[in-house]
């Protein structure tokens, strides 16, 4: 490939990409892929459970002259992820060029109800690890056909500040996260020959989706007032840093982490 021909499969533009956001049905999800939806790119809409909703949206882009599918895969199974990718394929006539591993065990960021250090279970870290670190391994081993194909290809995985700053000791979700941090550096590492950059984008609290609903007004509240910019980042604000992650502007950032979290947490 020439140095010509590499950059033009770094920088694929927006309207010619095909992303597929794992867990878009619902949540941060639904926000991301309507983010890509507004800079016209395809859609591979995967879901679990929320079929209706998923459908829904599929249905809104389309109407709007975009291009969308919705497609039922259980990502923490290499199989059904294999048979989306094929579907997405036969649906487009093309390999997804951009990944977003966003899909989340169910969880709920309800501090009062959390398991403490003395009392969580092992179990319990190894559900969180198959749904992130295991469902990603899965989503990017069945991109990578695809990203040879067309010589480049985009990863953004979805992590949280916690890691950085665990300010309620969710042991389990980030000690996920931390994990799904490392896996984001050492495929960068490993994939950056092939032209696939993989990196993170990572939320703190977000106001609100359906995994922060059970969370009190007051703690939105106080975690506001310590941001620089006085307030609790939105769904729509996360998904445009993840949209840059898929961008040309982006085309010389890999293994790298995000935080958007309106300055709650620094580095």
């Amino acid at each position: 490939m020439s140095n010509a021909q590499a950059f033009t499969t770094a920088a694929m533009p927006l309207d010619q990409q095909i992303v597929l956001v794992t867990g878009a049905g619902r949540g941060v999800g639904s926000s991301i892929a309507k983010a890509f939806a507004y800079e016209e790119s395809a859609l591979v809409i995967n879901y679990r459970y929320s079929a209706e909703a998923a459908e829904e949206l599929a249905e809104a882009v389309r109407a709007r002259g975009g291009r969308a599918v919705a497609i039922e895969a259980d990502v923490t199974d290499s199989r059904a992820v294999d048979a989306m990718f094929a579907a997405a394929h036969a649906e487009f006539g093309a390999p997804v060029t951009t990944v977003v591993n966003n899909a989340l065990v169910d969880f709920s960021f309800n501090g009062e109800e959390r398991q403490p250090a003395d009392e969580i279970d092992f179990s319990d870290f190894t559900d969180q690890f198959r749904g992130a670190v295991g469902a990603a391994l899965n989503t990017v081993q069945a991109a990578m056909s695809g990203f040879r194909e067309i010589g480049s290809g985009r990863v953004i995985n979805i992590g949280s500040n916690l890691v950085q700053n665990p300010v309620v000791p969710y042991h389990d979700y980030t000690a996920a996260k931390a994990a799904l941090l490392s896996l984001t550096r050492t495929f960068a590492k490993d994939l950056g020959p092939s032209g696939v950059r993989v990196n993170m984008v990572s939320g703190g609290l977000l106001r609100t989706t359906d995994a922060s609903s059970a969370t009190p007004e007051e703690v939105f509240d106080q975690i506001a007032a310590q941001t620089p910019l006085g307030h609790v980042t939105t769904p729509e604000e996360f998904a445009s840093a993840v949209v840059f992650f898929a961008s040309p502007a982006s085309r010389a950032v890999t293994g790298q982490n995000l935080v958007v979290d309106n300055g709650l947490v620094m580095g």
